[in-house]
């Protein structure tokens, strides 16, 4: 959807007061209201530096001009587009990712970079790569372009920076090559990029094509997507596992002629929820639907789409992944199929600061003819997560969807013991659980005396396949994000000192062969599995007089879990108390069952470890 189309000669035209023209068509058909700096973004971008770039004689009078083209299903927006023809008579476009940065650091996350965004400094994507990330898009998902050989170019204009010396760096080389980017002063090599590529003008036709043309995946990227888990032994499905994949494609195959649907399937960890979703994912997009797999927690994505980019040439299997907060501004039935994983990791509103859309779940089912919920309500873990079937069946009726119920009970992460699952749930109070028959034969569960040893019986275990890694409960403060020397979780008396794993992998911290030595949290390592996992027990979870008890003050400051806790807690204690003690037992239950094979753990205090000792099977 375009929020403002006209030739070039009438842009300059509008260019004194491009911003109000565009603050009031971003309202008009996006719904949306601007704040002040995106306001003054347009007036300096598009009112002063592109229409500088634009004056350029030898860029056609009738060039098509697009400002804030909105991709579909995405609330991202292209900030300028030019169309017209090639020098050889093909259509064209150029697209320009406009910033007025100036502050600019390198980020240890790949293809980023670090700057001032709100309150502090920020990692967000590399302008070359976010420009040529619209390009590919286009390439591959919208039917015009890529049937009809659109020539699409990309590059990025940041017209207030003067040093090169991070935002040029060698260390970005690909995205600069796909993607080149013009500073404060390359006004000229900007213009002659657009010259080359944009000799003849054709209006606004060449934009109302591309806007007007289906969403769905090119007949080259369904064929690669489609078969890419072919022989993955990862990704083979058994069982019930099996039944429910094919009530998802059944369904996405109806509800392309029939009324809107939603499924709902509940499932514990282990069950195959994660699995399930990729190869759906795979197989419709296989079948040319417009599918996307999304999570509100973004290491499932990264992580899955990193192993699955080994599998597609390119990168353009990003674009099968998305977050949950991005349905805000999306049409009614605008994408074939969602498939949510993690639901019960949804949220009430979206946006760095909370405060955009109505309902996640909402949007979601609104945004799609057919959307999955895979769901575990026992994973909550923070005060922000909202996923409950109860919303997800409410939101379905007012919007006139029917409902499918579906549930996975056999549990194949953790060696296949339902017996241990069922022991946790006891030995933990989040599930009434006397009769089981774990025994530690079936799957390897050890108590540690010490953090160090369980740390070193993990890096063992990881030099056997990459598969081993150590989490922690967020009781410890985040001090490596404003100190790099300096250590997160330290405990002198074992002379044990490591860092959290959030800074140097980012969410991949689970898949990086080097970040073995640092621990995880619930946000890096949730809806996703490991062969061994070590587990630190912090004080937040602790036995006093025979009974396990919960202390939401033993978390750390820089823990945004419990973010609302004190607040609600004022207004009414006992509620407040019964949901954070509820969300500090599930982070446990979830660090615990990461592990298929085996789960290694070490109590800060002394009765909870005996406390588990005790109810260890003989």
């Amino acid at each position: 959807m375009l929020a403002y189309l006209a030739q070039k000669s009438q842009f300059l035209m509008d260019a004194p007061t491009i911003q109000d023209k565009v603050s009031k068509a971003v309202l008009q058909k996006f719904n949306l209201k601007v704040g002040k700096s995106e306001y003054e973004s347009w007036k300096n971008s598009l009112g002063n530096a592109m229409s500088h770039i634009m004056y350029s004689p030898a860029i056609p009078s009738d060039s098509g001009i697009a400002i804030e083209y909105r991709l579909e299903g995405r609330k991202l927006r292209m900030d300028f587009v030019i169309s017209g023809l090639d020098l050889d008579g093909n259509e064209s476009l150029v697209i320009v990712e406009l910033k007025q940065w100036t502050d600019i650091q390198f980020s240890d996350l790949e293809e980023h970079v670090r700057t001032p965004l709100g309150k502090g400094l920020v990692s967000t994507p590399h302008p070359s790569y976010q420009a040529w990330s619209y390009q590919s898009h286009l390439e591959q998902y919208n039917q015009y372009v890529y049937e009809t050989g659109v020539r699409v170019a990309a590059c990025a204009y940041l017209h207030n920076c003067n040093d090169s010396s991070v935002i040029s760096d060698s260390k970005y080389e690909n995205a600069l090559r796909r993607a080149p980017v013009f500073l404060k002063g390359g006004h000229l090599e900007l213009q002659q990029l657009i010259e080359s590529k944009i000799k003849t003008g054709m209006g606004i036709v060449i934009l109302r094509r591309i806007d007007e043309s289906p969403i769905r995946p090119s007949k080259q990227l369904a064929e690669a997507v489609g078969s890419m888990l072919n022989g993955q032994e990862e990704f083979v499905l058994l069982d019930e596992q099996k039944t429910v994949y094919e009530t998802i494609i059944r369904n996405a195959r109806q509800t392309q002629v029939s009324g809107k649907k939603v499924l709902i399937v509940k499932g514990g960890p282990g069950t195959g929820k994660s699995v399930i979703s990729i190869n759906a994912l795979a197989h419709l997009t296989g079948e040319r639907l417009n599918v996307k797999y999304v999570t509100a927690n973004a290491a499932p994505r990264d992580v899955f789409s990193e192993r699955l980019k080994s599998l597609v040439k390119g990168e353009v299997v990003r674009h099968l992944f998305s977050g949950s907060g991005s349905f805000t501004e999306t049409e009614n039935d605008e994408m074939d199929v969602l498939i949510v994983d993690e639901a019960h990791r949804l949220r009430m509103k979206s946006g760095m600061f909370r405060n955009m859309g109505e309902s996640q779940t909402k949007e979601i089912i609104n945004s799609a003819k057919f959307s999955v919920f895979f769901i575990d309500e026992a994973q909550k873990v923070t005060w922000s997560d909202v996923g409950e079937i109860s919303r997800i069946k409410a939101h379905a009726a007012e919007l006139g969807a029917d409902v499918e119920m579906m549930e996975l009970l056999s549990q194949f992460r953790c060696n296949g013991s339902d017996d241990y699952m069922a022991w946790l749930d006891g030995t933990l109070g989040v599930q009434e659980n006397k009769d089981n028959y774990f025994t530690r034969e079936g799957f390897d569960f050890q108590i540690f005396d010490s953090p160090t040893l369980l740390h070193e019986q993990i890096r063992q275990k990881n030099m056997e396949n990459n598969k081993s890694r150590v989490v922690a409960g967020y009781c410890w403060n985040w001090n490596s994000k404003r100190d790099l020397k300096a250590f997160d979780i330290e405990m002198p008396q074992f002379g044990y000192k490591a860092k959290w794993n959030l800074s140097d992998y980012g969410n991949k911290w689970i898949i990086d062969p080097k970040s073995v030595d640092e621990v995880g949290c619930i946000h890096t390592c949730q809806g996703l599995e490991v062969d061994y996992v070590g587990v630190i027990i912090g004080d937040d979870l602790i036995v006093r007089d025979g009974e396990l008890v919960t202390d939401p003050s033993a978390r750390a400051k820089t823990d945004k879990s419990l973010a609302g806790y004190k607040k609600e807690r004022a207004q009414n204690a006992a509620e407040a108390e019964v949901k954070a003690d509820e969300l500090i037992r599930n982070t446990y239950r979830t660090l615990m069952t990461r592990g298929m094979k085996g789960c290694y753990v070490y109590f800060t205090d002394e009765e909870t470890r005996k406390y588990f000792e005790d109810r260890l099977p003989t």
